[in-house]
């Protein structure tokens, strides 16, 4: 249905003369805020910074978490703060050399997504780390001089639907959306009585809190194979060169120097002298074909998962698309249920795999992820055994293609994973379902610290907005 908006010259903001912005939702929910108490971020004291243009210093990056987090759009996972061993931290010197060019905040202060897939995504810094650092694509609001709001309601508000809808409705339109910092300075924040900001308070703590246990046992399931197998001790030396047998590329079928690189050949022996045993990946895990085709029912709404939706750090699904089966992509091929796996074959991102949950039990999955259903194991270990570096190793080995290497379904017979005692594995299961269990409260204060956000708005628009704005 076409809708269309009359807005007065007088009401253009930001140089604006597009559509989008002037939605007819957007300009209720604008119009909402603007006629309850509220006050721009600028005015509550807050102030909004970023990098510059930097010199690469990826070289400089450390991922053994020594030195200053540098934050990306990845460490910002459902409005929190998510530090893990993807995490590349800088040492003092190179922000000392680049304190003009790169710039860092402090615990307390927000961070959020400018621009891209990730446009909009707020996290709030915690006392994990005295300092941090960020990249380009990254905005801060400093928050140690705020008044009349705390830094958890303007969190939580920005992290809602409300909050959500108007930050991105600044974004400039011009090339890539990005968020800028004067459109963010100038928005809007309802104002709400300090009890209820102290609420909000409380529910950030209690969801960080049941973060960082989620956190906590999903690591302690990975170091319990890793150090069972060694591999937290297994070092890679870089050789001069290496060599192959003849013999093996005919077996192999490869006679690509990547596939023998002596990293894979020292993995694989790892897995083969493991003092239980190993067997193939598939004699635990059968690799689905895919198993549907949305293009005959085309007007059927489908929820679809992509490799952007999967939490590299703790194996879930964090989000899906939805849309008609004749607008699917033709890679949507794959219907998961309860207690499959869905692992990414594409080498750039063999870290993507997640347990399918009942409440995304029928939905659909790209054929850029392998589709594992268990056999005689747990659905929370074989995850811990795709993501483990044992299996991540052996996918990259066997990933073929140029550009976008991937590993195709026929190589998987090739992948070995060891046979850990029964013991062993019931734990590391149990440490994954305490890890998800508390993911999901974790969330779940989130959805209802953000439900009583958007009440306070609708009850303070029921009635009428008897207070004039502050900013």
């Amino acid at each position: 249905m076409i809708t269309c908006s009359q807005v007065p010259l007088s009401e253009i903001e930001l140089g604006r003369m597009d559509a989008e912005y002037y939605r007819p939702d957007l300009i209720k929910l604008s119009r909402s805020i603007s006629k309850q108490s509220n006050i721009s971020i600028r005015r509550a004291g807050a102030t909004i910074d970023c990098s510059a243009f930097y010199p690469s210093i990826v070289s400089d990056y450390s991922f053994y978490q020594k030195g200053i987090p540098f934050l990306r759009v990845n460490e910002i996972q459902n409005g929190l703060l998510s530090i893990d061993e993807k995490t590349a931290f800088l040492p003092k010197r190179i922000l000392d050399l680049n304190r003009s060019t790169i710039a860092t905040c402090e615990p307390g202060d927000l961070i959020i997504a400018k621009g891209g897939n990730s446009l909009g995504k707020v996290a709030l810094l915690t006392n994990l780390y005295p300092k941090y650092s960020v990249c380009r694509d990254v905005l801060i609001i400093r928050t140690q001089n705020l008044s009349k709001i705390n830094r958890f309601f303007l969190w939580i508000y920005l992290h809602s639907a409300p909050g959500q809808s108007l930050l991105i409705r600044t974004a400039s339109q011009t090339g890539q959306p990005h968020l800028t910092i004067e459109s963010i300075a100038k928005l809007k924040i309802p104002l709400i009585p300090d009890i209820e900001q102290d609420k909000l308070e409380s529910s950030y703590h209690a969801a960080e809190a049941a973060m960082e246990v989620s956190r906590s046992a999903y690591t302690q399931a990975q170091h319990l194979l890793e150090s069972e197998l060694g591999l937290d001790k297994l070092k890679f030396k870089k050789p001069v060169g290496y060599t192959a047998r003849f013999s093996d590329t005919l077996t192999n079928g490869r006679f690509d120097a990547d596939y023998y690189r002596p990293q894979f050949a020292a993995i694989h022996q790892t897995v083969k002298n493991y003092s239980n045993g190993y067997e193939p990946l598939i004699n635990i895990a059968a690799a689905l074909k895919p198993n549907i085709d949305p293009a005959k029912t085309p007007n059927q709404l489908y929820n679809y998962i992509e490799l952007s939706n999967i939490n590299p750090t703790l194996g879930t699904v964090d989000g899906f698309g939805s849309m008609l089966g004749k607008d699917l992509p033709s890679r949507a091929r794959r219907q998961v249920i309860n207690g499959d796996v869905i692992a990414s074959a594409v080498v750039g991102s063999v870290d993507k795999a997640a347990v399918i949950d009942t409440a995304q039990s029928g939905f659909i999955a790209s054929t850029g992820f392998f589709h594992f259903r268990p056999i005689g194991v747990s659905s929370e270990y074989l995850l811990i055994l795709v993501k483990s570096k044992c299996v991540r190793m052996q996918f990259q080995q066997q990933a073929t293609g140029g550009i976008l290497s991937a590993v195709p379904d026929s190589r998987l017979k090739n992948i070995i994973v060891p046979k850990l005692q029964d013991k062993l594995k019931q734990k590391i299961s149990d440490l994954v379902f305490q890890s998800h269990r508390a993911k999901k409260k974790s969330q779940e204060l989130l959805d209802q610290a953000k439900a009583r956000v958007e009440q306070l708005i609708e009850e303070a628009a029921m009635e009428g907005g008897r207070m004039k704005a502050e900013g």
